[in-house]
């Protein structure tokens, strides 16, 4: 199988602006996101795809700060869109006179091949979307109980587990999560590898405890 991520960019500014490049060349940040992309899990298994706005600033080092989604397709694309932009600090060549607060607007479109989504439709996509988005109401409610287990009520529990098990959250999944985290850690997101570790952690497994400890404190 193989994962296409498609990226187009428009900078919006001065004339300065216009001449903002990465590091490593013309295509470089084309080149950076398709190899640093790892396809949220739930986007890639039900076809979403689609295109996240992320606005953001630069410094005159060629830092990322500032930066947010302006157009959402499903909070884990725009989140995995966000990393990637915010991964690409430093990386930027800023031309002398640069104007530090004026924002870059990038469109990322995400396009998966090779994942047997040619037969699916609009409004498939559609309907995956509004599942995640009911999904993740429930997944924020297992979160909240294991964060705050000490309050929890006797029998409370098995009606979180029923509902992690609803959800699909099994071992395999949380190792996944795992994987994603460790990838990340190879990519130098120590916080969106921690992120990762701590989903695990906040879902009542102790299968992420060894990273948290050395990779998170």
């Amino acid at each position: 199988m193989k994962r296409l991520v498609t990226i187009f960019l428009i900078f919006c500014g001065t004339a300065a602006m216009a001449q903002l490049q990465f590091k490593t060349g013309k295509d470089g940040f084309t080149s950076f996101l398709r190899e640093k992309t790892i396809y949220p899990s739930f986007s890639k298994n039900n076809c979403i795809q689609g295109t996240v706005n992320i606005s953001f600033k630069l410094d005159e080092k060629g830092n990322v700060y500032s930066s947010r989604v302006t157009k959402s397709i499903l909070s884990e694309l725009d989140e995995e869109a966000l990393r990637l932009v915010r991964l690409s600090s430093g990386k930027w060549k800023v031309p002398v006179g640069y104007d530090t607060t004026t924002a870059v607007i990038v469109p990322v479109n995400f396009k998966l091949s090779g994942f047997n989504c040619e037969g699916k439709s609009s409004r498939d996509m559609q309907d995956a979307i509004r599942s995640y988005q009911a999904e993740e109401g429930l997944t924020n409610s297992v979160i909240n109980f294991y964060k705050n287990i000490d309050q929890a009520k006797p029998g409370q529990e098995a009606q979180i587990i029923a509902i992690k098990n609803q959800l699909g959250i099994d071992d395999d999944y949380l190792n996944e999560r795992i994987d994603n985290g460790l990838k990340k850690i190879k990519q130098g997101d120590k916080q969106g590898a921690c992120e990762d570790f701590l989903f695990v952690k906040n879902m009542g497994s102790s299968l992420a405890d060894q990273y948290l400890s050395k990779y998170c404190k």
